[in-house]
């Protein structure tokens, strides 16, 4: 990709020094996209408040996130696979989407009911995808009953929701919040804005849905299971807390807990190169659900209450080195239980999965320390 320079926008934002290394990283990508091509396009089925449905993912292919151009959040290379030179004009954007339709038309037997749309950045980031563009999309999918857009909380705002409302779609905004907690999300992380940002995000969300006559609008956190230098104990910690404050915005109805894993040409990788990080255990995802499901807070010892929000979760790269994984025996089985749960909620799918390597597991949690992690590979 052609070398990123951080903008005004993004001046004195995150760690300069950080962002100045990330942008010589991430200028040895050499790929080259098709501005006509998506970046990637799949069916699925997810759990709305609705209940669970068939859906249409697409990852569009932009200019890529401005805030990854600048140098970006420690664990993401998504920036490498978009297009030279920064920018993707409307009628490539609209081809795109035509590709996407096209290919649902080949694989599915009829429109799927949830399509989620995202850049790898923000969607609601004019630079990314423009009035014009979203405009267009919102008529293509206007015959679909929900939406799910990505976005950082800073290019939220209701008129660019109502876009999506007033054409009677029930309409998701998806915030890369990553933690509820500012110094992790600032020092681990890299990324720029605070918690009172998600929750002003969380606002203009409602505001919009207020206005909305046929449609609703809400908010679904994506939150990072085990950002670089926190131990595995401190991530489960955090998660759990995260998840707490995020269903405690009103707007916010669904969490989705996304395990780190080791992207190319980011700070992870580095670090994961000279064996200074480890992605987080199978078994850590599956606690976190397990506890934050609502039916733990009959038990003593349960590190949370549960929570009234969907949560859900969906491990890139499960099972090998570069993902959340356990000892590799028993990673299919736990990675299946984790999906199962995601889809129906129920978290005693988790006992009936278990494994010799869970006494790691549970020894790691006990003694790995911040100055000696990770413990295990």
């Amino acid at each position: 990709m052609s070398a990123p320079t951080p903008e005004v926008y993004e001046r004195g934002k995150g760690m300069d020094a950080h962002n100045a290394v990330m942008r010589e990283i991430r200028s040895r990508k050499d790929a080259s996209y098709d501005p006509h091509e998506p970046t990637r396009v799949w069916l699925d089925e997810d759990r709305t408040p609705d209940g669970v449905t068939e859906s249409l993912t697409i990852v569009l292919n932009t200019g890529g996130c401005r805030w990854a151009r600048a140098g970006g959040c420690t664990m993401c290379g998504y920036v490498a696979e978009s297009v030279e030179g920064g920018f993707v004009g409307h009628e490539a954007l609209m081809d795109q989407i035509e590709v996407c339709l096209e290919y649902e038309a080949d694989h599915a037997d009829s429109p799927a009911p949830l399509v989620k749309i995202y850049t790898s950045g923000s969607f609601l980031d004019d630079r990314e995808v423009g009035p014009e563009s979203r405009r267009a999309i919102a008529e293509t999918f206007a015959d679909r009953e929900r939406i799910v857009l990505e976005s950082l909380p800073d290019f939220v705002d209701r008129e660019k929701v109502a876009t999506f409302t007033d054409h009677d779609i029930d309409t998701d905004v998806a915030v890369g919040l990553e933690t509820a907690t500012d110094r992790v999300r600032r020092d681990c992380v890299n990324k720029y804005f605070s918690f009172a940002d998600f929750e002003d995000a969380c606002a203009e969300v409602r505001t919009a849905s207020a206005a909305a006559e046929g449609a609703t609008a809400g908010v679904k956190a994506y939150l990072l299971m085990k950002p670089p230098f926190l131990t595995e104990s401190e991530a489960i910690a955090d998660m759990i807390s995260s998840i707490e404050r995020c269903e405690a915005v009103e707007g916010c109805h669904t969490v989705s807990m996304n395990p780190c894993n080791v992207q190319r040409y980011t700070m992870v990788d580095e670090l994961y190169f000279h064996g200074g990080y480890r992605p987080p255990w199978l078994w850590s995802v599956a606690h976190v659900l397990a506890e934050t499901a609502g039916d733990s807070g009959a038990d003593a010892t349960a590190e949370s209450d549960g929570v009234d929000a969907i949560v859900v979760s969906d491990p890139v790269g499960a099972g090998s080195d570069r993902g959340a994984h356990n000892c590799g025996e028993c990673d299919e089985l736990v990675e299946r239980a984790i999906k199962d749960f995601s889809l129906r909620g129920d978290p005693s799918v988790f006992e009936q999965v278990s494994c010799e390597c869970e006494r790691t597991w549970e020894a790691v949690r006990e003694h790995e320390r911040g100055f000696n992690a990770p413990l295990t590979r």
